[in-house]
């Protein structure tokens, strides 16, 4: 399974012990310094950056997003009214089917309501007009699929072959350009810019014909720009000839690239025993606090591991590699092997690395697995506040 890296940050000097456990802890610091970075990108290239909350939505942190970015792209109803309360800036909302119920709401709220398919723009017509009668300014667009695959893992691959999301392009005609006043693409995940220039080579002399036809682009998310090895300035060039050739105002929305490395996931070992290797239960649980790590999957980085990669190869011999496991009564609940930089016995505390994006907005109460709190610590100041704790009462109220 492959070890997501993950960059400990001011984290190697914070107290596992400050908070409790299971606990996210997320650093406003790296933050701001993620936002910073992003902004840069947008001001020397002249695109707008929105941040994508379907990744990161801890609203709590809204005001240092709307310092740096231009605002924020959601995924439906919810996430608009959580834009529109807390975030400054403008509101993309891309939705792959809209609810007809929705829709009046979502349009009232947003600055650009982006459809999947023609198709569900004329049958929102009727909609969309209602709400520009009482008031509403918002741009229509849609989502296109390049039919240009750059993903390593086809789950994640927005272009995979039949896949739903977006409208392939090989059938967009001229009605269709004009239905709408924009073009959204989300195509990458987690990735540099190689694949992001060879997509818009592939889509290139496909859009040509309507270059001035419409008035913005969006490129969506899965750039991982504040990672110290992306290539900004390459990003930086090609968003501005994009501008220039195409006439329009281009967009971008990462996601990831505004939390990366922001977060750690604080755990507990509950218990430990013997079955062919050391074995340990934890009060985390991959299934409930890290579904990617089954879904991807992949093997999250732990603050302070003690590593030789060659050992992760074979962990039968139980030479220090220790499995860790979730409390949970799924059997597969299993995050991965490790060689803890602490004695692993009942109490000894952990973390793993980069959990601030997708594993928050993704957690479960499966088997009543309680949920992690959520603690703001500011790594320039040492301040440190309990955003959120969540008890039994959370758990009961999702229920019926």
């Amino acid at each position: 399974m492959e070890t997501r890296a993950g960059d400990p940050g001011a984290f190697a000097h914070f107290d596992l012990s400050r908070v409790d456990s299971p606990a996210f802890v997320v650093d406003a610091a790296k933050l701001r310094e993620n936002c910073r970075i992003l902004a840069e990108v947008g001001e020397a290239s002249g695109a707008k950056v929105l941040a994508a909350l379907k990744a990161f939505s801890m609203w709590s942190t809204a005001p240092i997003i709307g310092e740096y970015l231009d605002g924020v792209c959601t995924s439906g109803l919810w996430e608009a009214r959580l834009a529109s309360e807390f975030y400054d800036g403008e509101i993309a909302t891309y939705c792959a089917a809209y609810k007809p119920q929705d829709l009046e709401e979502i349009c009232r709220l947003s600055d650009h309501v982006i459809f999947n398919s023609p198709d569900q723009i004329v049958r929102a017509s009727a909609i969309l007009d209602q709400a520009r009668a009482a008031g509403g300014s918002f741009d229509v667009g849609l989502r296109l699929n390049p039919l240009h695959a750059e993903g390593e893992v086809p789950r994640y691959d927005p272009c995979a072959p039949h896949s739903r999301l977006g409208f392939p392009v090989d059938q967009l005609t001229e009605e269709h350009v004009a239905m709408v006043d924009g073009f959204h693409m989300h195509t990458l995940c987690e990735q540099d810019f190689a694949p992001l220039e060879r997509t818009w080579d592939a889509l290139f002399d496909v859009l040509e014909p309507y270059f001035g036809q419409f008035k913005w682009i969006n490129f969506g998310g899965g750039h991982h720009i504040t990672r110290a090895d992306y290539q900004r300035e390459e990003l930086v060039r090609f968003l501005t000839d994009v501008a220039e050739d195409t006439g329009a105002q281009v967009y971008i929305e990462p996601g990831e690239a505004v939390a990366l490395d922001a977060g750690i996931l604080v755990g507990t070992v509950l218990d430990t025993q013997w079955n062919g290797m050391p074995l340990a239960i934890t009060d985390i649980s991959a299934t409930c606090h890290m579904p990617d790590v089954l879904e991807a999957p992949y093997r999250p980085a732990m603050l302070g591991e003690v590593a030789d990669e060659e050992d992760f190869t074979d962990a039968s011999d139980g030479k220090g590699l220790v499995r860790l496991g979730g409390p949970s009564c799924l059997a597969g609940d299993v995050i991965g092997d490790y060689r803890l930089p602490v004695a692993c016995e009942p109490g000894a505390r952990f973390a793993f690395l980069d959990q601030a994006h997708y594993s928050m907005v993704k957690t479960t109460t499966f088997n009543g697995v309680p949920l992690p709190s959520i603690w703001l610590w500011d790594s320039e100041t040492d301040a440190l506040e309990c955003i959120k704790h969540f008890d039994y009462e959370d758990f009961r109220e999702r229920l019926s």
